[in-house]
């Protein structure tokens, strides 16, 4: 079993900057994507940033804004926030999927953080 853990939400001014942190632990030996959602009240949860080992997605309202980086070695995935807005404001959700906990699975997992909250004030 694979679990997610995510540091780093709180309350910040807009304009302000957070740093999200999200450790993977338990049986891996591989991931091949790493990211970050978020759920505000009301609406369906969305894309923030993704990371592969070649390749990082981002949504179009972060753009520019939001970087996520990726420390293999330690399972661990960053997001990096700055010129934050109040419409950033949401329950963030780390997510790892295509894990494999043996070189030789055959069933890639896929798993999710507890979230954390970020909220934006005006």
């Amino acid at each position: 079993q694979v679990q997610l853990v995510e540091s780093g939400g709180g309350l910040v001014q807009a304009g302000g900057s957070l740093r999200l942190s999200c450790a993977a632990s338990g049986t891996i030996f591989s991931i091949n994507a790493m990211g970050w959602y978020r759920q505000a009240p009301g609406k369906q949860r969305e894309l923030v940033a993704r990371i592969t080992s070649g390749n990082t997605n981002y949504g179009d309202s972060v753009k520019g804004r939001f970087t996520i980086s990726r420390d293999n070695a330690k399972n661990t995935v960053y997001l990096q926030m700055n010129s934050l807005k109040p419409e950033d404001t949401a329950v963030y959700y780390c997510n790892a999927d295509g894990v494999k906990s043996t070189w030789y699975d055959r069933s890639l997992g896929d798993y999710w953080g507890q979230g954390t909250q970020v909220t934006v004030s005006s």
